[in-house]
């Protein structure tokens, strides 16, 4: 066969090569521009001691599976200021949204739920009181670790912090150590009554809800978080030996439960 020939044999095998991969390619464009089925906004609430960047890597995941994200950096000097802050980025979505928080977000998510256009909650390791209640008094029921602790410090103008030295005992025992150190010190100083703030309407009880469970939860009792879940019906699912910072820990089952409510939420 003359070099001509083999020639002629191979440009067909490379031309098919070629159109598998702008296929592929074009697959994977199509794939990225088309938004999930379902509710495509999700707005994360973080909660005390901590700030918006603890969501990173649940962030990083549903982003790359089309939702559109945004944080809400509270801040943590009134109950009210983290209610307003929550319903300034609820304003800002261009449609129906999933609402997400943590630990003390619960109850701004909670109160700040209850505008229209919330049509799922998700609630990560966190408070879910009802209306005429708060968080303070809730705890009481399944007492904390962190809350017998005696780790909860307080400046002279009332703002809480939990002791460096036990931050990662206490708050993310499942985080390797130094970047619990680094939390320790990063921390987003909470104005103490805050966590008195009443609720006045409780979005839970006219929207469905989901709450994740953090099996070794030593900030907030996992039983105090099962109680919440019954009491609301929520959908549940519990990550057994996760911390408080389960959502830092276990991105990928917190973004699976988002996603989970996400696809629910609009049908």
């Amino acid at each position: 066969m003359s070099s001509s020939m083999r020639f002629v044999g191979v440009v067909p095998k490379c031309f098919r090569s070629i159109c598998v991969g702008l296929l592929l390619l074009a697959g994977s464009v199509l794939s990225a521009q088309n938004p999930p089925q379902g509710v495509k906004n999700i707005v994360l609430v973080h909660g005390a001691w901590a700030d918006g960047s603890g969501w990173r890597g649940v962030y990083d995941i549903l982003v790359k599976d089309g939702y559109n994200v945004s944080m809400v950096q509270e801040p943590e000097t009134t109950f009210n200021d983290d209610v307003t802050a929550t319903r300034r980025i609820l304003a800002l979505q261009d449609g129906p949204t999933i609402l997400v928080a943590h630990s003390y977000g619960g109850a701004v998510i909670t109160e700040a739920g209850t505008v229209p256009s919330v049509v799922g909650l998700v609630y990560v390791a966190a408070h879910m009181p009802d209306a005429g209640e708060k968080e303070s008094e809730d705890g009481k029921r399944f007492p904390s670790d962190l809350a017998k602790s005696g780790a909860i410090k307080s400046t002279p103008d009332g703002f809480t912090y939990i002791d460096p030295a036990r931050f990662h005992e206490l708050f993310s025992a499942d985080l390797p150590a130094d970047l619990a150190a680094f939390m320790s010190r990063s921390q987003v100083f909470n104005y103490g009554p805050n966590f008195s703030g009443t609720i006045a309407a409780a979005a839970w009880r006219t929207k469905p809800s989901w709450m994740v469970v953090a099996g070794s939860d030593r900030t907030i009792n996992p039983d105090l978080e099962r109680w919440y879940a019954k009491r609301a019906n929520s959908h549940t699912t519990e990550v057994p030996g996760a911390s408080h910072c389960v959502f830092i820990s276990h991105p990928k089952e917190v973004a699976a439960v988002i996603e989970s409510a996400a696809r629910a939420s609009a049908k």
